[in-house]
C-alpha cells in the first residue's frame, strides 16, 4: 500500500506499507492491503505504520482526515511529527504548561494544546519503548 502522511506545511512521510493503525472518531482502525475504501475524521493521537521492509514508525498527528482507496492511504493533518523528530522533554513541558494554564476546562485552544502535547508524548514514548 502507498502511504502519505501530510501536514499543512510539508510531506512528513511517504512510502510503501503493509499495515497502518490510526485513531479516528470511531476508534482505532487497522488498515491492511486491499482494505475497503473509507474516509474518516481523525482525532489527536498516533499513527503506527509497518513498512514493506518490516520497519515500524510512529507519528503524532492532530485532528485531520484519513482516506483509503485502491491501496492508497492519505493521512492529512494540520500538524504531524514522526517520533524521532519529537523533543520529548519539550512535549512534556508543553503539556505541563497547557495543564497549568487550563483554568477553564472548556477552553478549546487549551484542550487542543493539551491533546497535541499528549499525542507527541505517546509517539515519542512508543518509539523509545520499541527500540
Amino acid at each position: 500500500m502507498q502511504v502519505e502522511l501530510v501536514a499543512a506545511d510539508r510531506l512528513v512521510w511517504s512510502g510503501e506499507a503493509t499495515m497502518v493503525i490510526a485513531r479516528t472518531t470511531e476508534g482505532d482502525v487497522g488498515i491492511l492491503p486491499n482494505h475497503a475504501p473509507m474516509l474518516s475524521l481523525m482525532v489527536d493521537g498516533t499513527v503506527d505504520v509497518t513498512t514493506s521492509e518490516g520497519e515500524s514508525w510512529v507519528a503524532a498527528v492532530n485532528a485531520g482526515f484519513l482516506s483509503v482507496a485502491g491501496n492508497r492511504i492519505s493521512i492529512l493533518s494540520e500538524q504531524a511529527q514522526i517520533s524521532h523528530e519529537i523533543d520529548l522533554e519539550k512535549a512534556r513541558q508543553d503539556l505541563q504548561r497547557a495543564e497549568t494554564a487550563g483554568e477553564n476546562p472548556d477552553d478549546a485552544a487549551e484542550a487542543a494544546a493539551r491533546a497535541w502535547a499528549e499525542a507527541r508524548i505517546r509517539a515519542a514514548e512508543h518509539a523509545s519503548s520499541s527500540r
